[in-house]
């Protein structure tokens, strides 16, 4: 496993336990629909279906105003999740609540090495 992958891995475990606190539930995780990939498929508490991407930055220091895992977000990302996301749900009617529906949901994880820790941001219905 590469260390960019490796760090990726870390950002999603980080990201479906800050799920898991805030009571959704993990359906599916790295689900792939042809050439595109979910990270993390899960049901918020209100039985929204909600699909994450998420993006992880490690730093070895802690720079301000450098980069951001947001900065990966461009439209042409937005586009796929989208795509993939239609996807399943045209597949999985039945995970779908009609009142709640379903959204994409961002969760950036930045991890700081030098102090051993780690911050997250959710942007919900993104």
């Amino acid at each position: 496993m590469t260390n960019k992958t490796e760090i990726g891995l870390r950002g999603e475990n980080l990201a479906c336990e800050f799920l898991v606190r805030k009571k959704y539930k993990i359906l599916k995780r790295n689900y792939r629909e042809k050439f595109d990939e979910i990270d993390i498929i899960a049901r918020a508490i209100n039985g929204t279906l909600v699909f994450c991407e998420v993006k992880t930055l490690s730093q070895k220091v802690d720079f301000k105003n450098v980069l951001t895992p947001e900065d990966n977000m461009t439209k042409e990302k937005i586009k796929k999740i989208k795509r993939s996301s239609e996807m399943f749900v045209g597949k999985h009617q039945d995970l779908i609540i009609e009142k709640v529906g379903w959204q994409i949901d961002c969760i950036v994880v930045v991890i700081n090495e030098e102090k051993g820790s780690h911050e997250l941001r959710h942007y919900e219905n993104i």
